[in-house]
């Protein structure tokens, strides 16, 4: 059995081969090219484990009937989409159109697929050799194996390279791309266990993976969760239905790429659970062509910005015991335009908002900007033990996480936990009894609210910490810091007097 440090090299040895694939072209583009091999692989791996093991029964014809492998939620791989076929062709000039042919033939022999495979790869910009070399590379893993499915090589490969691809696009990356610790807070705080779970923006649909993965690791079943999404983008649409297929995860996503304010693709529908996390600030929403929408429950939302038209359009979506947990740019929890202002103080009065949650800075590729996670609780009277109404509690996050390169932080384990099991006390859902913390938690009542102007910034609420005693008398302490003071006001003092004589000799007497 290979061991994690093994596994992890191989991912870090495949985005070195992959990297060196990109030459010039962009990496969006060269992002498409790797994650389609490795998914044609895993396809051909689970394909050949399925039919080895019919070719050892009494109907070994049995291995080329479609219908045995579609039962089994196996993708049929027909004989020119095959890895083998690939591999031997990976020295050779044709290698982009033997793979442009094996996702064309992979598609078209699995209905979910139709229209999600990359098909470029005999494009004169990709580098042959280079290709071959990430073909050979793939080549060396077996993706579909019972061993690869239990320990998730393959998602963990998936997840590394989408990680770096939206580093190294930046800005753009994040439209593709939620921090694992980010969404993995969402998901331990409305805990999806079981029923419908939505995305309205679903990016690369890493909220599914996370909520696929929480479901597994509490025993749940994974079929008592279903999975609908949207997503705008059309090569980012591909990449959730690529992702969520790895992973065998079924879901609705849609027949096609579409964009959730003008074309909701799931309406009328109502769901259990919704994660998401927005695009921030959108300017260009078609909200004047929807002034006269239903969703908007509690006022019109802005024309020149989205973030309240997605608040409205997650609680508009949730069932009556529905519950959401979603990420919006600071500025939506304080902003004091008139329309903003209105629907933030209807939400609140009308007992939605359970909990907010202040995030530390560069937690995101696509931008520095501090943010918040909102929680919504559609019925903060159903099962849970403590009694909620016209309240809701607020968590300073903001000295959490750890940064893990120059420019991104991530919540461990351990700061997910603290968060998590704070909300839960609140709730009454864990055996943790539920105490204001000074410049961490404080559940604030709605009068209170109301009197802050109904702002929802955590650290207007928790206050500052409370400071350790060192064990310093005040006397001798204020002696050190007098003293300390002095010092930089004769340090002060000297410098003005230099600049002085500089300014002097140039002419310029103070």
């Amino acid at each position: 059995m290979p061991t994690k440090s093994k596994e992890l090299s191989i991912e870090d040895k495949l985005w070195k081969t992959a990297d060196a694939l990109r030459g010039s072209m962009d990496a969006s583009e060269y992002r498409n090219v790797v994650l389609g091999l490795i998914f044609l692989k895993y396809v051909s791996d689970s394909f050949e484990t399925r039919h080895d093991q019919l070719l050892k029964t009494d109907y070994p014809e049995d291995a080329e009937d479609p219908d045995m492998y579609l039962s089994e939620n196996i993708f049929w791989v027909p004989k020119e989409a095959r890895w083998e076929l690939i591999q031997k062709s990976a020295k050779t000039p044709q290698i982009g159109e033997i793979i442009d042919e094996a996702m064309d033939a992979t598609e078209k022999s699995n209905d979910s697929l139709l229209g999600v495979l990359s098909k470029n790869y005999s494009s004169p910009d990709l580098d042959k050799s280079r290709l071959g070399e990430v073909v050979d590379l793939i080549s060396d893993i077996n993706l579909g194996d019972e061993h690869a499915k239990r320990s998730d090589i393959l998602g963990r490969v998936y997840e590394y390279f989408l990680n770096e691809f939206a580093s190294k696009e930046g800005k753009k990356g994040g439209e593709f791309y939620t921090p694992r610790s980010i969404v993995r807070t969402l998901v331990e705080m409305i805990e999806p266990y079981k029923g419908r779970i939505y995305d309205p923006c679903c990016g690369s649909g890493g909220m599914f993976v996370q909520s696929d993965k929480f479901v597994k690791e509490h025993q749940g079943k994974i079929g008592d969760l279903s999975v609908y999404g949207e997503e705008s983008n059309p090569t980012t649409w591909k990449l959730a239905k690529m992702n969520l297929a790895i992973r065998g995860i079924d879901n609705n996503l849609g027949p096609h790429q579409g964009d959730t304010f003008t074309n909701d693709l799931h309406k009328g529908e109502r769901f259990d659970f919704i994660l998401a996390n927005p695009p921030f600030n959108v300017k260009n929403w078609n909200g004047d062509k929807l002034r006269e929408d239903a969703r908007w429950k509690y006022g019109v939302p802005p024309v020149r910005n989205a973030n309240y038209a997605w608040i409205e359009h997650i609680i508009s979506k949730l069932a009556p015991d529905g519950k959401a947990g979603f990420v919006l740019a600071n500025g939506a929890l304080s902003t004091s335009t008139k329309e903003e202002y209105a629907i933030r103080k209807a939400i609140l009065e009308d007992d939605k908002i359970d909990a907010i949650v202040a995030l530390p800075e560069k937690m995101f590729y696509s931008t520095g900007i501090p943010v918040s996670l909102w929680f919504v609780d559609m019925n903060k009277k159903s099962a849970d033990e403590r009694m909620r109404t016209e309240e809701t509690l607020f968590i300073d996050a903001r000295n959490l996480g750890e940064m893990v390169d120059r420019t991104h932080r991530e919540f461990s384990k351990d700061d997910i936990k603290k968060v998590a099991d704070t909300y839960h006390a609140y709730r009454g859902t864990n055996e943790q009894e539920y105490k204001d913390v000074a410049g961490f938690c404080k559940v604030a009542k709605l009068d209170e609210i109301a009197k802050n102007d109904y702002v929802l910034t955590p650290g207007r609420y928790v206050g500052l910490a409370k400071q350790e005693d060192d064990g310093i008398p005040y006397e001798v302490k204020m002696k050190q810091l007098t003293s300390e003071l002095k010092e930089q006001f004769e340090e002060s003092n000297k410098l003005q007097a230099e600049i002085k004589d500089v300014l002097k000799e140039l002419g310029y007497e103070i």
